[in-house]
């Protein structure tokens, strides 16, 4: 195991360094004038050639694109992960930014592994009856209806016009302010986990070892506990992790319709204004996490299925 887990490390070292300097490269190449965006296009026109020139020499924009990267990485080996033009330093973004949509995505994560697992073991067990039916097909509109279009309707109907819930979020961003942010972000992902696991438990059903457990006379919640679900939740479990990793980079649309001051928004704004070393250290956090979370995704297999074993790897 401590083998696996130091071989995984090395791996996730190099997918970080090809992660990085593929960021910084599609950043540095990227239309526009990162000046311009520091003072305003207009004011850009107005800066004399020596302001110009001393803030690309502060920034290092007057720089060859492989010596922008080499410092930007012997910064980060230092500790320091850059400062915006404005002057914020990239952690206190990330300190800021950072649990707010981490919380989104315990709250969406939570949401899609109570409802999803629960309605897809229901239909898994009943599979070709009613209820099976109208699961597929409550599935299918949700996966065919996007992020932007559940999200404005909802923020309509219950913020706007009914007023049950706030239409956007408070700069604090609260775990219950999240409950309905999360339930919209939860939507189209929630339909393939319920789809998965409907698919997961139909075919444990039919294994060999529930059918010896019926004959043993087991009551069928504990065949379903024991031998059904505990079966299933190996792919389960990778889809959820996967989704969680994804989710704190992928939740742009979201919050910029409930106005949720999260990480994607930060990413999204340095990346509009061609910031270069912010840019490429806010989402190699996003890397660093969902390298983290695919690997405790692996380790969990060994729980979940005493034959998988990573001594040899």
């Amino acid at each position: 195991m401590a083998r696996y887990v130091l071989a995984r490390a090395g791996q996730a070292v190099v997918v970080m360094l090809a992660a990085t300097l593929l960021l910084y490269a599609m950043v540095y190449a990227m239309p526009g004038d990162p000046v311009a965006a520091l003072v305003g296009s207009s004011s850009a026109t107005q800066l004399d050639e020596a302001t110009i020139a001393r803030i690309r020499q502060q920034y290092n924009l007057d720089k060859p694109f492989i010596v922008q990267y080499l410092l930007y990485l012997q910064g980060v080996f230092q500790g320091d992960l850059g400062t915006t033009f404005a002057g914020r330093p990239v952690t206190e973004i990330i300190g800021r930014a950072f649990p707010v949509t981490f919380r989104l995505a315990v709250v969406t994560v939570a949401i899609q592994s109570v409802v999803g697992v629960g309605v897809g073991l229901i239909a898994g067990r009943r599979r070709g009856g009613v209820f099976d039916g109208a699961v597929m097909l409550i599935t299918m509109l949700l996966i065919g209806v996007p992020t932007f279009v559940s999200g404005y309707i909802v923020q309509y109907f219950l913020g706007v016009r009914w007023g049950i819930v706030k239409p956007t979020v408070s700069a604090q961003a609260g775990w219950a302010e999240l409950i309905v942010p999360a339930a919209v972000l939860a939507l189209g992902s929630l339909a393939f986990l319920i789809r998965f696991t409907r698919s997961g438990v139909s075919e444990a059903m039919r294994a060999d070892h529930v059918t010896a457990a019926r004959a043993r006379g087991l009551p069928e919640w504990q065949i379903t506990l024991s031998h059904v679900l505990r079966n299933a939740l190996i792919p389960i479990v990778t889809v959820v992790g996967t989704e969680f990793g994804a989710l704190l980079g992928g939740a742009i649309i979201t919050e910029a319709i409930f106005n949720i001051p999260g990480y994607g928004q930060q990413v999204y704004q340095n990346i509009i204004r061609g910031e270069s070393a912010p840019t490429v250290s806010l989402v190699i956090v996003l890397v660093v996490v969902f390298v983290v979370v695919n690997l405790v995704v692996d380790l969990l297999y060994a729980v979940l299925n005493p034959k998988v074993r990573y001594g040899a790897a």
